[in-house]
């Protein structure tokens, strides 16, 4: 699906507030309520809004260490077995494969540093888990979603 201006100024509009009525945004862009309407339902049933959700602070929540975990496996394993098994921790919110040395870096937040070490043991005793090495976030200094702008891909 190719976006116009307007489907871009409208993904950027829920993204910065996915509460706003579809009439607020029809006066940002020149439409009516109705016509964002089916643009909105049209960039939903396109796949390009996955959803909308409400953006929570995980230190309000009792969860205020954050941390990446690089995980080594045993030979060769497939990334649904480490899907499976980082799924069975609700204190690995995403998991991805990447390049490099290790198979898998996993994001993780804990409520304190003992917390984050029994996450790390309990990763640990999956049997294809060979190792980890895990990195400790400070602070954040950059987190954005993606923009729609100038420099988006054709």
């Amino acid at each position: 699906m190719r976006l116009d201006e307007i489907d871009r100024t409208i993904v950027a509009w829920l993204q910065r507030d996915a509460r706003s009525s579809y009439r607020a945004i029809g006066d940002g862009v020149g439409l009516s309520a109705p016509a964002v309407k089916r643009r909105v339902d049209r960039l939903v049933d396109a796949g390009v809004i996955e959803g909308f959700t409400a953006v929570t602070d995980p230190r309000a929540l009792g969860w205020g260490v954050e941390a990446f975990v690089a995980v080594y496996c045993e030979g060769r394993t497939i990334p649904d077995r480490i899907r499976t098994a980082a799924a069975k921790h609700p204190e690995v919110v995403a998991a991805y494969t990447v390049t490099g040395d290790h198979d898998a870096l996993l994001h993780v937040r804990v409520r304190d540093t003992a917390h984050l070490e029994d996450v790390l043991e309990r990763l640990r005793s999956e049997e294809f888990i060979a190792h980890t090495r895990s990195l400790v976030v400070l602070s954040r200094l950059l987190e954005r979603e993606v923009a729609l702008g100038r420099h988006e891909p054709e």
